[in-house]
């Protein structure tokens, strides 16, 4: 006769919670959706719109930049929990712990418990560089030439900006823990006024642009560059849908970013919601704003 032997009930339990590569359920990688949306004016061109497309593109949190009067409806609208930072708004649906000390941030606790930093920022708009260098009059910015002028008329704009953001981000408990930045720079990245670029005559000039660059200083990685790093073939010009390439009072740019950093976080995929198959892979039509959207997927790893 065969023996028969039984197993204790909690052993039972941890097993069927064992999936058949051997990786216990709760130990596997848990993925968030994040979206950076510069929304125009509290949805100037259509807050209805707006609110389609947070809601459709299943972020699971939401930085919105130049959002004020709107922020609560469009919480209510999609569910979300919200805090109000300036002009700026970051939604979840995730548990929200606290807030980070100079209120640009939040701590969250995802759906299995982990710990996560999400930050949102606007830099200043005025003076902009990209403008001043091609002679592009705006907002009284002077005209400028060289790379050095570009990163000190940078620094004089958005320094403080730049400097109050890496303040609240030092803020957090350790380096390390997963941490997510996004937001409108109002600033092209240093990644993509390369000198390939500038021979190319894509820029005037190559630009080791300073606020891109202070935060990848600090250890965050670029989630558009990191998937999509030749930036000649991959441009992922978010400004602006509103003008044509061609147009001698506008230059196509990159100024809206996901970074991150820290442990455990994986970088999935990335997209830019837009207008139109040639400058987005995930299409809106109408399209209501004048800054391109841009989401990525992560995975955080379990405890």
């Amino acid at each position: 006769m065969q023996k028969i032997s039984i197993l204790p009930f909690y052993l039972v339990c941890i097993l069927s919670l064992v999936s058949s590569t051997g990786v216990p359920a709760w130990a596997k990688p848990e993925q968030i959706r994040i979206l950076t949306f510069n929304i125009f004016l509290d949805g100037h061109l259509g807050l209805p719109q707006v609110i389609n497309l947070i809601r459709s593109s299943g972020a699971d949190i939401v930085g919105l930049q130049e959002s004020e009067k709107e922020s609560a409806k469009i919480a209510d609208a999609i569910g979300f929990h919200y805090i109000q930072h300036g002009y700026t708004a970051l939604l979840t649906r995730f548990k929200i712990e606290s807030v980070t000390p100079g209120g640009s941030g939040l701590i969250l606790r995802t759906d299995k418990g982990q710990k996560l930093a999400f930050f949102n920022r606007h830099l200043f708009y005025k003076p902009y560089q990209p403008y001043q260098l091609l002679g592009i009059p705006y907002q009284d910015g002077a005209f400028i030439k060289t790379e050095a002028e570009a990163i000190a008329e940078s620094k004089r704009a958005r320094g403080a900006d730049v400097a109050d953001a890496l303040k609240d981000i030092s803020s957090l408990e350790k380096a390390t823990t997963p941490t997510i930045l996004v937001g409108d720079f109002n600033e092209p990245s240093h990644l993509d006024w390369t000198e390939a670029a500038a021979k190319a005559g894509r820029h005037p000039v190559k630009v080791s642009w300073p606020s891109t660059k202070a935060f990848a200083d600090i250890g965050f990685r670029d989630a558009y560059r990191e998937l999509y790093p030749d930036e000649m073939k991959y441009p992922g010009f978010t400004w602006t849908p509103t003008t044509k390439p061609s147009d001698a009072r506008d230059h196509h740019d990159r100024i809206d970013f996901i970074l991150y950093r820290g442990k455990g976080i994986k970088l999935k995929s990335v997209d830019i919601i837009g207008e139109n198959k040639e400058n987005a892979t995930i299409l809106v039509s109408p399209y209501p704003s004048d800054h391109r959207a841009v989401t990525a997927v992560f995975e955080i790893e379990g405890k």
